[in-house]
């Protein structure tokens, strides 16, 4: 097969929020159709954007694959591919499903363990099946990193005690103020972030929880489950003057608070301290607030001493998980090889050729004191039955294989109706899709 899986991206590892926030694509899905469009040697493409990660996972064939999605992503963000490249990696093949199977896993999250990338990759994964932009190939790669992910969960406790990034910065929080008690907090963006950093918020102890969100509505229900106090996104500032504790993640694609915004609040404040978290990308709030005085400014890369204290925690469970991530690797190899003709026939007739020494087996001890002869002509009858009955779908199969984006779809289905992948099947498998009677 000349097509082969790919997948280029940067993290948190490889680029500092500055580069994270200047080619993240979390607005791709109003991109039509695609940022990746599906066409020429792009086969299937989807794309996952977090605050944290930036990954193109494609299926493609043919030379220049990587550089050609890195182009569509440099011009996606109108940007120079000199600037990305440096800090981009690129997976192919195994390396690639290996790397999507330990992001799902949360094993690459920068709060290893967390629950949210798992959401995150399922979204982005059902955006690029709404734009047709999956196939077989990333269909079957994306399903089976959700039964990894479930499987690491499961099995091992490398997501017990796992911190979120809200956490972290609530903790970070902590580190300064001591007992919060006395201190008041302001939440801007109501989303998931927002709702888990009220939660610890509450459990260290703050006095008074506001939340600021374009959407009223939403940032009433999110005050109201805290008993904080909701406040109109356009009294923002003037709000600002009262709280002590400022934690921002909104989805803005431009910073909302700047310095100028912030020097009448501290004239107001008669200087007394505020203490900034922003644990969004691109960042809410533009860096030169830091430049002034009594203003404490963190991003979402100053959290990593909290997470990383929590880790070590986990180590073990943590190497636990990777040779799951490992073993599903192989046996997804497995798959992605089958996919080539030959082997689909070759397991077809292996299959039926164990059928027939299963129930010859059975023949011969239903008939007592039949001879070796029996057993000959028994066993003839059989395997011809058994390549009788493999004619025709063999043969549907070649001629399917040789016509444009078919072979892939046609195998794929054949193995899964003969379960040559011995997969387990659940006794409610497509229970949804049943007739109603």
């Amino acid at each position: 097969m000349d097509r082969d899986i790919y997948l280029i991206g940067l993290n948190h590892k490889t680029a500092s929020v500055e580069v994270r926030e200047k080619f993240a694509l979390t607005d791709c899905k109003h991109l039509e159709p695609g940022v990746v469009p599906v066409e020429g040697c792009i086969k299937e493409a989807m794309v996952l954007s977090t605050c944290n990660r930036v990954e193109l996972i494609v299926v493609g064939e043919g030379d220049g694959v990587i550089n050609h999605v890195i182009k569509c992503w440099a011009d996606a963000r109108g940007q120079r591919v000199d600037d990305l490249e440096p800090y981009v990696y690129k997976h192919k093949g195994l390396e690639a499903v290996q790397h999507l199977f330990t992001v799902a896993s949360s094993l690459d999250s920068l709060v290893v363990g967390e629950p949210q990338i798992l959401g995150q990759l399922k979204t982005a994964y059902h955006e690029a099946v709404d734009r047709n932009a999956t196939r077989v190939i990333l269909n079957r790669l994306l399903h089976k990193a959700f039964s990894v992910a479930k499987r690491v969960r499961t099995e091992t406790g490398v997501a017990s005690s796992a911190v979120s990034i809200s956490y972290a910065a609530v903790e970070l929080a902590k580190r300064i103020f001591g007992d919060m008690g006395e201190y008041t907090a302001m939440l801007i963006g109501a989303g998931e972030m927002a709702e888990l950093a009220a939660t610890h918020l509450l459990n260290n102890g703050i006095k008074k929880i506001y939340v600021a969100n374009r959407t009223f509505e939403r940032g009433q229900l999110l005050a109201e489950q805290f008993n904080g106090e909701a406040i109109a996104f356009s009294d923002l500032f003037t709000q600002l003057e009262k709280v002590d504790i400022i934690i921002s993640s909104t989805g803005a694609h431009e910073a909302v608070i700047r310095a100028k915004d912030i020097r009448t609040v501290l004239k107001k404040r008669k200087n007394r301290p505020m203490f900034f978290i922003d644990i969004a990308v691109p960042r809410d709030i533009d860096p030169d607030v830091n430049a002034l005085d009594n203003v404490y400014l963190y991003d979402i890369d100053d959290l990593k001493e909290v997470v990383e204290e929590n880790l070590a925690q986990r180590q073990e469970e943590a190497q636990k998980a990777r040779a799951i991530v490992e073993s599903e690797t192989q046996t997804f190899s497995k798959w992605l090889r089958s996919l080539e003709l030959q082997p689909t026939i070759v397991d077809l007739v292996n299959r039926s050729e164990n059928i027939v020494e299963e129930e010859l087996i059975k023949c011969m001890k239903r008939l007592e004191g039949a001879n070796g002869e029996t057993e000959k002509i028994l066993r003839c009858a059989m395997t011809a039955v058994a390549k009788k009955m493999n004619h025709e779908p063999i043969s549907f199969l070649k001629r399917r294989h040789e016509e444009e984006e078919a072979g892939d779809r046609y195998i794929d289905i054949t193995r899964r109706m003969f379960n040559l992948d011995d997969d387990p099947v659940r006794a409610d498998a497509h229970g949804h899709r049943r007739k109603k009677h």
